[in-house]
């Protein structure tokens, strides 16, 4: 396949693209910055100015959509917000913009989004089907979904992934190591709230499973289906390593630390099951979460 990559060296992206390379596709890596004249690896766009020459897309069998400031670094200021979204729905505008002027539009849009759009639902267990919530984070997700559904049409289908916590190097999980090595990790807050989770492995593999398979559309929860709650993620985590997970800390001081993105991304509580990818006849890579840290870390 001939694939189109926005955020191509994000934190998926990077494992993503040499991925798919590896098994023969021709990937063109979206960019910001001027790009040599003549490649075919790489093509140049603008996402904050709406510039994307729709003839890049033009012929593509799919384009995947991973772009966005990372969600967990920083307090979110007023302005932290307005990048965060900006670097979403901007961009996924853009996207779904040229998709729909490109004389031979490509068949199949695969943009991100994130289990964030559940809001926090305590024990309640969420499919696709579940609305969305509320607060930051949920209406980021569902008003970036909405930019990428404007690309649907009779010529090109939609996948939204909405992906949990990805369990790979960097990332969330790479933040998480230092206190458990030092031995002082442990439990937030009450440590019942449910996280949900995906293995980098998985991430990569439900990608090229959606992009071999026609019958994906509309949004997708990628998360393991193991779910464990925040206790069990610490106690996985301090097994992996060797080291103590009994030091819990508390919610007062999460927000202190963090203050409204720890309620959002550490104290709430989404009990996500891939519903739609099992009902597809997808099959986890790494179902384990200890394996996950594992191979993560290794």
């Amino acid at each position: 396949m001939k694939i189109i990559i926005s955020g191509a060296s994000g934190l998926v992206g990077r494992w993503l693209v040499p991925d798919l390379e590896a098994a023969g596709h021709q990937v063109v890596r979206l960019a910001r910055g001027e790009v040599e004249s003549g490649t075919t690896s790489a093509a140049r766009w603008d996402p904050a100015r709406g510039e994307l020459d729709p003839a890049v897309l033009s012929g593509a069998d799919a384009v995947v959509n991973l772009n966005g400031r990372t969600i967990g670094e920083g307090r979110w200021t007023p302005r932290v917000k307005q990048e965060l979204r900006s670097s979403r729905i901007r961009s996924t505008e853009t996207l779904a913009r040229a998709i729909g002027v490109a004389a031979s539009p490509p068949p199949l849009l695969v943009s991100a989004s994130a289990v964030g759009y559940y809001g926090d639902r305590g024990e309640e267990l969420l499919d696709e089907g579940a609305p969305p919530g509320t607060g930051f984070l949920a209406e980021l997700a569902r008003d970036w979904e909405q930019a990428a559904l404007t690309a649907a049409s009779g010529r090109t289908r939609v996948v939204l992934l909405r992906l949990a916590m990805v369990v790979g190097r960097g990332g969330a999980l790479e933040r998480m190591l230092l206190p458990f090595r030092l031995g002082v990790g442990g439990p937030i807050g009450s440590g019942r709230q449910w996280w949900p989770w995906v293995a980098m492995a998985d991430v990569i593999g439900a990608v090229r499973f959606v992009l071999d398979q026609p019958a994906a559309s509309g949004p997708i929860n990628l998360a393991a289906p193991q779910q464990v709650r925040c206790a069990n993620f610490a106690k996985a985590l301090g097994q992996v390593l060797n080291r103590p997970s009994l030091l819990r800390l508390p919610a007062a001081a999460a927000r202190l630390a963090m203050g409204e993105m720890a309620d959002a991304l550490l104290l709430a509580s989404a009990r996500v099951q891939p519903a739609a990818l099992e009902g597809l006849g997808y099959s986890f890579r790494v179902p384990d979460l200890a394996t996950a840290i594992r191979h993560a870390i290794d």
